[in-house]
């Protein structure tokens, strides 16, 4: 500290004052003769003691004159009137001492303690009254004399510097500065100091503006010297900056000068301006390690915590900057000095000014908030700034890192388990202990925030932390100020709602960027504090793993803020190498097979093991990554993404549909959007959530850090990539979802081609093994269709042209430019169409609807016609494929059918005023309530059904295809699907069925029945065809000529097409007859020549190995398609496992042959 203590203590028992760090013998200037304090000759300590008490009897005697004096100088008024603070002169008699102090002061420890026959006596708080002077401080100024000049120009500097005045002549003060009495003249007397003040009197004068009490009316100031009411430590950071900006003038002003002399004069001001420097870090240094030392620092690291909390704010009170470059601002000088010192003390010094940050973190709600007054006081960025600034230096970080509240207790150890009851509100008085409770359990019902917590929980993570409590403030939906930001939003325009919500998100953004600043000064720091941080990612990762849900439980998960905050935290980490692909490798897919790096978050056993793509069973390999930080930021961002923007996403989704539906629920009963509160609260919930959820830069950076896995995930060889967790392409596949429907612009200017090549890849045959999950696959074909599809008109997608095309080719759609895409894609979205019959019962029909639209964009493409060919090579998938289509038609179209005429009838109710309003509330309820469920059943179901008769359409007119359609295991269900959609539209009236608003459920039956009778008119030729719609029980002789009518009617088919569904008629008609015939030959057959499952004929008998049963080849065939087990006992079955009953094919072919025979003689007799 510079030598400040032993020369505080010299000084206050009379031993001088104010010895720099320099030589105290050299005063910086040739020539001065003013060393008489340095020539004195020493003096004992029983001497000193004398003096001492000589000085204090005194003081006692002169206490009621000094006050009187001073009341009687202030009350002489302007500006240079003398301070209130003047100091009264010792007795004559005396032999003059430096200027004395209160007596707490004097009291205060020095760097070693006091000889115990020297005895610290208490002093009245009087101050000494100075000698006369014969001149000013500064002296007369003239051409003549030169050191009067140099005299005027260092008070001048002290007064600019210190904000101090010194001297008895009324020009020596303004109201501006302190002015300080002093008990020697020395300082300021020409005759004894020539040239002025010198380096060895800065600690002096320094000590005198310290040693002021907080109550001296010598410190009121105009302006104010500090914003903290005259306090130490930004006094001193102001003196230390203003001291840095004269001495780099002054550098300035010597490089163009070329005179000696007056090169010498400014040497000597810059030394006093380094002496200035050096003290005032020694002085804040000591005031911090003992802050008794003045009363002015008694709070010394709460000062410097509000100091540092201004800072970023206020540049011009900053102590974190300074003028003369990097490492030399105040803040960053005193922690040298103070670690340099005690390095033990400075940590807790550190601590101290962090326990008061966070202290007034924990009373800041969210960012909305202004904060208590109290302690360090100010808003949540004002305090985050606060700790950022304490980062600058290093050292400092370290201590930070290093402090018991950085990290939460260990797992499994008793201070984990510790539970934490936030203090109950005010009970009324004389509350019994019965309604406590029941105030309790009000307050967590209303508030979760408020209820008990484990201390290693997820509550416990932001509130105990120092990176919890800042990371959890953030904008939160249910604040009141939303409510009252976006009141009445049913009334507001889109672009007052887009103001509101991007002034909250510059709010957000600008306190996320000072997150960002500390962590990544954390992390820089060095190994020991980026490890404490690590660990603490780890915490918070693993204790909110559940808190994905729908509905997470906030007493053991973290708010959404914190999680929110955290993975903007870990993008920013990732941001060096999301750009940059050669980093990028770095990420070593090892990471996630480590235990000791990922810290249990990706581990595959237990309650919270995650999948991995090909396999889930307990890894642990070697992990010799070049890098280990890149590859820990990217898994790491990536569950954090899981926890957040996923879910998010999907909240922000319901809640978009309540308010559709809402509104559509009030609009159907004439209600009142603007005036209605629910669907007004709703609308602001919606729009709160679009903060974060529309927020350009974080969801921007989300795309490209998905984008850069795909890419990472891209080069990684097969085994690799079967151990990455499948989140990570699950998540990408929601996020884009998401993106197409509700921020499809965002999407603009963001390179997507590693993510297309990745849905690609995962969905070829190749890698249908390794990405088992069918959920997934599924999402994989939905991204294609929802952001690569070019032109898709039918979902209303607003995604730009420049995301659906590559720009390395030309500006060609990805799906029709790239390599792979052309080789596989048509055969892997066929094999997941018949593979999305496992997803969810309602998720299936828009995954096969997306489908199909991807298959007639790259049906209609040349480029894709070779893969189409090489469809037919693969018998078993196209088979599950075409299955698909058989089921879906089933199901859907007959539902669809039924559910219409209902809707119709609700429809007309309502329309009916009369018959509406006799209804009770109730009714009304309930019908609404089921009209509504009726409706989404039919927008789902009938724009797959309409597709599907479209692809059935265009993928027929391909010969090879056609005959995959006619082979027995599909030729049958085919017929009867058709046939089974046919009855309904023609047979049923179908057509004549009506519906308000049909183009909302995408109703168009004649349109249909041209797809439906195009695709029968393509098999009219085919012998096959012709005798499996014989044999559906759908068929009737009236139902094909109607339908054949009906097509010529409205003019559905026309040419050849209309020829050969006629044709075709005609057809069936024959075969039904001739089966007739054989139904009459079959009748007398033996049991066991019929399928017992069916009843009929066999004609490829076929023996179950599961069950010893015999039935019929096409039967159990398309049980399987369905169903994978045995009919008979569920036994887990395929039909590659049936064996062939040869013997009693043989025997059933001779009795046909036999049968056939008998029916032929008989004919001819």
């Amino acid at each position: 500290m510079s030598g400040f203590l032993p020369d505080i203590a010299n000084w206050a028992l009379g031993g001088g004052a104010g010895a720099s760090s320099n030589d105290p013998n050299n005063d910086d200037g040739e020539g001065s003769n003013d060393n008489n304090n340095n020539n004195e000759p020493a003096i004992s300590e029983e001497e000193m003691r004398a003096k001492r008490m000589a000085r204090l009897a005194a003081l006692e005697k002169k206490e009621s004159t000094a006050d009187a004096s001073a009341s009687a100088e202030s009350a002489s008024g302007g500006e240079d009137a003398p301070s209130s603070m003047e100091v009264d002169k010792p007795p004559s008699g005396g032999d003059a001492q430096p200027m004395e102090v209160d007596d707490e002061v004097t009291k205060k420890p020095a760097a070693a303690p006091a000889p115990k026959d020297v005895t610290m006596e208490p002093a009245p708080k009087k101050k000494i009254k100075a000698p006369p002077s014969s001149s000013s401080s500064s002296g007369t100024a003239t051409a003549s004399d030169p050191l009067a000049k140099l005299r005027r120009k260092k008070v001048l500097l002290l007064r600019r510097v210190l904000l101090i005045t010194f001297g008895d002549a009324p020009s020596d003060r303004t109201s501006s500065c302190v002015h300080l009495a002093l008990d020697d003249d020395d300082i300021y007397s020409a005759a004894k100091s020539p040239r002025g003040v010198q380096v060895r009197h800065v600690a002096e004068l320094l000590a005198a503006r310290l040693a002021l009490p907080p109550s001296s009316k010598s410190l009121n100031t105009m302006p104010p010297q500090s914003k903290n009411g005259g306090a130490l430590i930004g006094y001193l950071g102001g003196c230390h900056k203003r001291a840095g900006e004269e001495w780099k003038e002054l550098k300035a002003l010597m490089n163009k000068k070329t005179g000696n002399k007056k090169k010498e004069e400014e040497e000597e001001l810059c030394g006093i301006l380094e002496e200035i420097r050096n003290q005032v870090v020694s002085y804040a240094a000591s005031s911090l390690m003992v802050p008794d030392l003045f009363e002015l620092g008694n709070d010394a690291p709460l000062q410097l915590a509000k100091c540092l909390s201004t800072t970023s704010t206020d540049p011009t009170t900053s102590i974190t900057f300074d003028v003369l470059g990097k490492n030399t601002s105040f803040y960053f000088s005193v922690c040298e000095e103070l670690h340099s010192q005690d390095a033990d003390a400075f940590a807790t010094v550190i601590g101290d000014v962090v326990k008061h940050i966070t202290a007034s973190l924990s009373k800041v709600a969210s960012l909305l908030d202004e904060g208590s007054s109290e302690g360090v006081g100010g808003n949540g960025l004002f305090l985050a700034s606060a700790l950022r600034e304490l980062c600058t230096n290093k050292k400092a970080t370290v201590a930070l890192a290093k402090l018991p509240s950085f990290l939460l207790p260990p797992a499994n150890t008793p201070p984990a388990a510790e539970r934490i009851t936030p203090p109950l509100p005010q009970a009324p008085p004389g509350a019994s202990q019965q309604q406590m409770a029941l105030i309790r359990m009000m307050q967590n019902i209303s508030n979760p925030a408020s209820a008990p917590y484990l201390r290693r929980s997820g509550p416990g993570l932001e509130r105990e932390t120092v990176l919890g409590l800042v990371l959890r403030l953030g904008v939160p939906a249910d604040h009141p100020s939303m409510s009252s930001s976006f009141s009445n939003p049913a009334t507001r325009t889109r672009k007052d709602v887009s103001q509101i919500t991007d002034g909250f998100r510059r709010q957000l953004e600008l306190y996320q960027s000072k997150c960002n600043e500390l962590v990544k000064t954390l992390v820089v720091a060095g190994a020991e504090s980026r490890q404490r941080v690590i660990q603490w990612f780890i915490d918070a990762l693993l204790l909110n793993v559940n808190a994905d849900g729908t509905r997470p439980d906030r007493t053991k998960v973290s708010s959404e803020e914190l999680l929110l905050n955290l993975s903007v935290v870990l993008l920013k980490l990732c941001e060096p190498f999301i750009n940059d692909p050669k980093k990028a490798s770095l990420v070593d897919p090892g990471f996630v097979s480590s235990p000791e790096s990922h810290g249990g978050i990706y581990t595959t056993v237990g309650d919270n093991a995650l999948p991995r793509l090909g396999q889930n069973s307990p890894t642990s390999a070697e992990y010799h990554p070049k890098n280990s930080f890149i590859p820990l930021c990217f898994f790491f961002c990536s569950r954090s993404l899981t926890l957040t923007v996923v879910p998010g996403g999907g909240r922000y989704e319901n809640i978009a549909r309540n308010v559709y539906h809402t509104h559509r629920t009030i609009r159907a009963q004439n209600g009142d959007l603007r005036s209605d509160p629910r669907f007004n609260r709703l609308l602001q919930m919606q729009y709160a959530k679009e903060i974060v959820m529309m927020s350009p830069t974080y969801i921007t950076d989300v795309f490209r850090f998905y984008n850069m896995a795909a890419g990472i995930f891209l080069t990684m060889e097969k085994e690799q990539l079967k151990t990455m967790p499948e989140h990570i392409v699950d998540d990408l596949c929601s996020v884009m979802v998401y993106a197409s429907s509700f921020c499809a612009k965002l999407l603009s200017g963001v390179d997507f081609s590693n993510l297309f090549r990745l849905c690609v890849m995962f969905l070829s045959k190749e890698y249908a093994q390794l990405v088992r999950n069918y959920n997934l696959r599924a999402k994989l074909g939905d991204v294609l269709h929802d952001i690569f599809l070019p032109g898709n008109s039918e979902s209303h997608s607003e995604v730009p042209d420049s995301v659906t095309c590559d720009p390395s080719a030309g500006g060609q759609p990805y799906l029709t430019s790239d390599k792979l895409s052309k080789e596989s894609l048509a055969p892997s979205l066929l094999l997941l169409y018949g593979e999305v019959e496992n997803t969810g019962f309602y998720e299936k029909n828009d995954h096969r609807t997306k489908i199909a639209a991807l298959l007639k964009f790259l049906w209609d493409s040349p480029e894709h016609k070779p893969a189409f060919k090489r469809i037919t090579e693969d018998k078993k998938s196209f088979i599950t494929f075409a299955n698909g289509i058989v089921n879906e038609m089933n199901d859907k179209f007959a539902s669809v059918m039924e559910t219409l005429p209902a809707i119709r009838t609700v429809q007309l109710q309502m329309a009916n005023p009369q018959e509406w309003g006799a209804l009770s509330e109730e009714e009304r309820e309930t019908i609404t309530s089921r009209h509504e469920n009726n409706e989404r059943e039919v927008q789902r179901a009938l724009p797959l059904c309409n597709s599907v008769m479209k692809m059935l359409g265009f993928l027929n007119t391909d010969k090879d295809i056609r005959d995959m359609f006619l082979l027995p295991d599909m030729c049958p269900r085919l017929a009867n699907m058709l046939l089974h959609v046919l009855t309904k539209l023609v047979g049923s009236r179908g057509l004549d069925l009506k519906v308000d608003n049909p183009e909302s459920y995408n109703f168009r039956p004649k349109e249909m029945l041209q797809d439906l009778c195009v695709v029968f008119s393509s098999f009219a030729a085919a012998d096959e065809f012709q005798k499996e719609c014989a044999k559906s029980g759908y068929y009737t002789p009236d139902l094909m000529n109607k339908s054949v009518k009906t097509c010529r009617k409205l003019g559905l088919l026309v040419g050849e097409s209309m020829e050969l569904f006629a044709l075709l008629a005609t057809k069936v008609e024959d075969a039904s007859k001739i089966m007739i015939s054989d139904e009459d030959l079959y009748k007398d057959a033996p049991d066991e020549f019929l399928d017992p499952l069916m009843q009929e004929f066999m004609t490829d008998p076929v023996e179950l190995p599961t069950s010893g049963n015999i039935v019929d080849r096409r039967t159990i065939t398309q049980h399987l398609l369905n169903d994978d087990t045995d009919p008979f006992n569920r036994k887990k079955l395929s039909i590659d496992d049936v064996i062939p009953a040869v013997e009693l094919k043989e025997k059933m072919k001779l009795w046909l042959e036999e049968a056939k025979a008998k029916r032929a003689a008989g004919g001819q007799t």
